[in-house]
């Protein structure tokens, strides 16, 4: 791949403007709310339902890896604030999003519906009325509802009636527990209470002059206004609360997508994400033991690129290069460590941390070597074994080779394969070392890609062990082939692939 071709695909990888995604950092889990007359009750044939889980793409549903799990590892919902200013396109992106992840349950909920109901004499002068003032929404009833979404109880949201500027008393729109819940709205980041309840923060950035043509023909012909209103309005509450309330908000957005729905690229890097995060957000309830390093996009954008069936070698090597060693550092973070003081140049005492001395790895060849280097890189003189085994198709149990340190036993192993597929040859690896006297606690897989049903099989028969990776695949064809995978991962780094 030339050059110019690499920066395209990087430029793309980050096309929206990011200022710092957070997303593990801020998964809380949810506020502690009274029981609302306004929800409804979970059966449990509803909460069974929802502990379905994700179905892959091969039809392997996480179902049966729930069954192991205890009640308390059923997976919160992934919930996406979006906001920006009035008529920027919050609702677009959002239906974007939503038709994207048609295989997953996703419900939105708008800001609209908490708006406070207008009193006789505040509907007799609902022009003098601010609608886009925070205390024009009720924000408690909202965190009401959330926290309980939140619990996968299912909810009834007010629906409002912008004509007569108050709720319907008698209707209620039924929310669903889901795997995703949309907060859409101007102020979604005011309160940071809200704020808290969210895993990623979109912000829509719309140029104004675009935004308030869509405002006038919004209110006309579905609010039944006439354009002076709108105007009059416009410049008494909505710009000036949009300079106070909603551009002040912007900076707690982890992505900034310009140009809201027209920004393809923006939309379908995020939707990627949350693809990835369900996925892996469900394993790793499951599966404790199983670490995914932080994703970025720029960790997206190196996966964009060795993904690429079209890269070239030297570029395919480069960047995986960098992945593992993100891998390799993120593994040697779970080795144990003693304290240690030491004196700084300055005289200073300084209380740190030391190394690990007693550690190996061991690649599985021949993928496994590409890891090697990244390994030394990081821990000098670090002894290595190898492990050679047989696969055909999906069964990987003809051990052919291995040379191992003689004290092994006393080591913790850094076990290497850059794929996690069936998960039948990892297992022969791991049992190979455990006979040689390796226990199983001080075992750590690290890999670049994993099918959930190699971590499945991996984890079922090692609950000890732990595997470290920088992305979970949707899962594997009837190939046994990892998708969307990296291909023949050590033809291609070696360059043995033609």
């Amino acid at each position: 791949m030339p050059e110019k071709a690499v920066d395209d695909v990087m430029e793309a990888a980050v096309g929206a403007h990011f200022s710092g995604l957070r997303l593990e950092a801020l998964r809380l889990s949810s506020p502690s709310a009274p029981s609302s007359p306004s929800s409804a009750r979970a059966s449990p044939a509803a909460a069974a339902a929802h502990s379905n889980g994700t179905v892959y793409a091969n039809g392997t549903a996480a179902a049966a890896a729930v069954e192991l799990a205890s009640p308390s590892a059923v997976r919160q919902p992934f919930v996406i604030g979006v906001s920006g200013g009035t008529a920027s396109g919050k609702t677009t992106v959002c239906d974007m999003i939503i038709q994207q992840l048609h295989d997953h349950r996703v419900v939105l909920v708008n800001q609209d519906s908490f708006y406070r109901g207008l009193t006789a004499e505040e509907s007799a002068r609902a022009q003098d009325y601010n609608f886009d003032h925070p205390d024009a929404f009720d924000t408690e009833q909202l965190l009401e509802c959330m926290g309980q979404l939140k619990r996968a109880l299912p909810v009834n949201v007010p629906i409002y009636d912008f004509k007569k500027h108050r709720r319907c008393s008698e209707s209620f729109r039924k929310v669903n527990a889901s795997d995703v819940i949309i907060l859409e709205g101007i102020l979604v980041f005011h309160d940071q209470r809200v704020r808290n309840l969210m895993d990623m923060k979109i912000f829509v950035d719309t140029d104004a002059d675009i935004r308030l043509a869509r405002r006038i023909r919004r209110d006309t012909v579905e609010r039944g206004r006439d354009i002076s209103s709108v105007l009059d309005q416009y410049g008494r509450f909505v710009k000036p609360a949009f300079d106070d309330f909603v551009l002040p908000s912007k900076k707690y957005a982890d992505v900034i997508i310009p140009r809201g729905g027209d920004n393809h690229v923006a939309v379908d890097l995020i939707v990627q994400h949350i693809r990835t995060k369900l996925g892996q957000h469900d394993l790793c309830k499951i599966y404790p033991n199983v670490h995914v390093v932080q994703s970025t996009f720029q960790i997206r954008g190196m996966h964009t690129l060795i993904r690429d069936r079209d890269i070239t070698t030297p570029d395919f090597v480069f960047y995986s290069d960098r992945l593992i060693r993100l891998v390799v550092e993120h593994g040697l973070g779970h080795l144990p460590f003693t304290e240690k003081q030491v004196i700084t140049p300055t005289g200073s005492v300084y209380m740190g941390v030391d190394f690990c001395k007693k550690l190996c790895g061991v690649s599985i060849v021949r993928s496994g070597e590409s890891m090697e280097n990244a390994l030394r890189a990081c821990c000098k003189g670090i002894k290595i074994g190898k492990i050679l085994i047989h696969r055909v198709g999906d069964n990987g149990q003809q051990l052919v080779y291995h040379k191992l340190p003689m004290d092994i036993a006393e080591r913790h192993v850094l076990l290497l394969d850059p794929v996690l597929g069936t998960g039948n040859s990892a297992n022969q690896a791991i049992d190979l070392l455990i006979r040689k006297g390796v226990p199983e606690d001080r075992i750590i897989f690290l890999n670049l890609i994993s099918a959930p049903e190699g971590i499945q099989c991996v984890c079922k028969r090692f609950p000890l062990l732990k595997i470290v990776t920088s992305e979970i695949d949707y899962g594997l064809n009837e190939e046994f082939r990892v998708i969307p995978g990296l291909g023949e991962y050590g033809d291609r780094y070696f360059g043995t692939d033609n």
